[in-house]
């Protein structure tokens, strides 16, 4: 391919991003103005058509899986991608619940008359057009849609080239729900993947992008926060730790620690590093690693140290301790008590999720309250770092940052404020 026709194809591209940005800011006012039983009733209608045309997105999703087994893509990334009947019927599931959800919009937070008789008052407004960079996750389309317009938002979404089809496809379904309710297609589109600089279209459309949000790997975030001049929200990598006091209820500890790291391995709010006290009994220690072991982890650590209690793991460097590892590896290290948790974690953490597994009420308030996070969890797997679970439907990722969001970013996330006073003819 010449450079020339390198240079229009960026250029075409280009271009489709923007147009598509400026539709979206056209048709962003029609979605804020929805009442709240117009977005259920296409929430509900996009949910049961995802499983009406289930079969369809298998298809898509299988040329999508196929592509990436010859390019080599890891299982890791092979398993975000994947769909079947019961991941779609759980995506389908998570449109009814954002739909049972009270909607934020036009929530008063707060308000008050002042002296000279001017009401006033503090309420949620959309942010507008909603940009997401992600990786991967099919889910994440959907879920993505689904929030946003329930919060009022226009949802402009670049995925990756790895999900092309399965993305395109659920697009479509959406798109086509927005249809038969007499709704913009344009609440819902899909910018093209051919090449990174789309990303950079997206997150330097500034004045028609309001708000970007990447999710993926490390480099995807660090990628768009460090490049955007559109206002970001990031949601970070999970580097998890799970912390075991000599004070825990061992088989508890373990129960809590292999669910965290084994329950789905490619998650952000899987553990990623496990934390031993020194305090614990040699078996203990030894209890712990050999669990990880018998579940098929491959436990990375200091070999002598853990040889001293008759643990045989694999020599870990400076970054295994800072690794999200996505995958059946986990890092481990013997800490002096609470105190040695909390630097460790301060040392190390991406602030998404820390853990630990205590009786003593010392440790577990001293943990909570040293341990900077988006969210702390007493003896209580990492895997519970959850929109779902939490309780808000389906999430647009886990923000570690501390402005605006933090945690798990579902409706109240995706809105802004603004201030409205009412007078009866007052000046100033």
């Amino acid at each position: 391919m010449s450079a020339q026709q390198t240079d229009q194809q960026r250029q075409a591209e280009r271009e489709e991003v923007l147009a598509k940005a400026r539709r979206a800011k056209e048709v962003a006012p029609i979605i804020a103005a929805l009442p709240t039983p117009a977005k259920d009733a296409v929430l509900l209608a996009a949910a049961a058509a995802l499983t009406e045309r289930a079969g369809e997105i298998l298809d898509a999703n299988a040329r999508d899986l196929e592509t990436g087994r010859q390019n080599g893509l890891a299982e890791s990334v092979l398993d975000r991608l994947a769909l079947d009947q019961d991941r779609i019927e759980g995506i389908a599931g998570g449109l009814r619940q954002v739909a049972s959800l009270q909607d934020p919009v036009g929530e008063v937070l707060t308000g008050r008359t002042l002296p000279n008789g001017i009401q006033m008052k503090k309420v949620r407004v959309p942010l507008g057009v909603m940009g997401m960079v992600y990786e991967a996750r099919p889910n994440v389309t959907v879920d993505a849609f689904g929030l946003a317009l329930k919060s009022g938002n226009v949802a402009l979404l670049r995925g990756s080239k790895t999900a092309r089809h399965s993305n395109n496809k659920l697009v479509e379904i959406l798109q086509d729900t927005l249809a038969a309710h007499d709704l913009p297609r344009e609440a819902v589109q899909l910018l093209p993947c051919d090449s990174h600089e789309s990303v950079q279209d997206l997150i330097t459309a500034r004045g028609l992008v309001d708000v970007v949000i990447p999710r993926g790997s490390a480099r995807l975030i660090e990628a768009v926060v460090t490049g955007a001049t559109v206002p970001t929200i990031e949601t970070g990598t999970g580097n998890c730790h799970f912390y075991i006091d000599a004070s825990a209820d061992l088989d508890k500890a373990i129960a809590m620690l292999i669910n965290g790291k084994t329950r789905r391995v490619s998650v952000c709010n899987a553990t990623e590093t496990v934390l031993i006290d020194a305090a614990l009994a040699d078996e203990d220690k030894r209890a712990v690693v050999s669990a990880l072991q018998a579940a098929g982890v491959e436990v990375h650590g200091d070999v002598e140290k853990h040889a001293a209690f008759g643990a045989d793991v694999s020599p870990a460097t400076e970054a295994d301790f800072a690794e999200e590892y996505l995958s059946m590896d986990i890092a481990s290290a013997v800490v002096d008590g609470v105190e040695g948790a909390i630097a460790h974690i301060a040392h190390y953490s991406s602030g998404h999720t820390e853990a630990i597994a205590a009786q003593d009420a010392h440790a577990l308030r001293r943990f909570a309250d040293a341990v900077d996070a988006a969210a702390v969890v007493l003896n209580a797997s990492t895997a519970f770092t959850d929109g779902e679970q939490y309780g808000m439907g389906a999430e647009i990722g886990i923000s570690t940052q501390k402005l605006h969001a933090r945690g798990p970013m579902a409706l109240p996330e995706l809105t802004t404020t603004k201030w409205i006073l009412e007078g009866t003819g007052q000046v100033r």
